[in-house]
């Protein structure tokens, strides 16, 4: 993570005495660059810090009816940047379920740097919400320096506080199925799973934004958990579902375990 010495101090010094683009929305979010720091191996973690206003909650990239999802983008030609979203919660507005935050939220990116400096550049389009419910455009900008090696500890805690894979959560087999409904399909997922802490809520995404998905009915008997959801194409009619994009997250009190794909069975 750390080089035992920096190439160059003037590159360090400068790279902290120029930190990155913030910009307010009245009060109600914030949004800042963190540069972050190089790896030996030449990958950068950088992160977003979305900065909510007292009251003020946004949302997970599965965001629940009840809310907005974000889109990240990046306005750099080459290579590719990752964005790894912090473990979200459930929380309840005028009846709906939502998925996300009600606090800070350090969003870490990652990109293959090599030994340059990198200008990062692009904008955050998400969803606020307090009283009222706003979408919002915050733009970043920043020099992600090559001599910076020393890791931010706010990223470094954002890249641990991401859910448990299956393998890491001890599941030990899982498949769904598929019936035709009245509207499209519904899907009952099926997983030999140990409890990640109850109250245990699930989210489900199809890898297809023309899909609305339910909020899904979770049931627990012994290590099994069973979730169950609406699948329905927003222009009507039967689709067909590939099942390597699903994507189950199981969010609890204790951790949260994300699993991608699911057999049929």
């Amino acid at each position: 993570m750390m080089r035992a010495l920096l190439p160059g101090l003037a590159a360090l010094a400068a790279a902290l005495a120029a930190p990155a683009t913030a910009q307010d929305l009245s009060g109600a979010a914030r949004l800042e660059l963190l540069p972050g720091w190089r790896t030996a191996g030449g990958q950068h973690h950088a992160a977003l810090l979305i900065d909510l206003g007292p009251g003020w909650k946004t949302y997970w990239r599965a965001p629940g009816d009840g809310g907005i999802p974000p889109l990240l983008t990046i306005d750099r030609p080459e290579g590719a940047v990752t964005a790894h979203w912090p473990t979200p919660r459930v929380f309840r507005q005028a009846g709906l379920r939502s998925v996300g935050y009600t606090s800070d939220v350090v969003v870490p990116l990652t990109l293959e740097a090599g030994a340059e400096d990198v200008q990062l550049t692009g904008r955050l389009d998400l969803g606020i919400c307090k009283d009222v419910c706003l979408p919002a455009r915050l733009e970043f900008s920043g020099r992600l320096a090559a001599g910076q090696t020393r890791p931010d500890p706010r990223i470094a805690l954002a890249l641990a506080d991401q859910p448990l894979s299956g393998e890491e959560a001890e599941l030990a087999a899982h498949h769904c199925a598929l019936r035709p409904s009245e509207t499209g399909l519904t899907l009952t997922a099926t997983l030999s799973l140990p409890s990640a802490g109850a109250p245990e809520e699930a989210v489900v995404e199809t890898g297809d934004p023309g899909v609305w998905v339910s909020e899904p009915m979770t049931t627990r008997e012994g290590r099994t958990l069973t979730i169950t959801s609406e699948l329905e194409r927003f222009t009507g009619g039967a689709f067909a579902l590939d099942r390597s994009r699903l994507r189950i997250t199981v969010l609890g009190a204790n951790h949260a375990v994300e699993i991608t794909g699911c057999p049929a069975g």
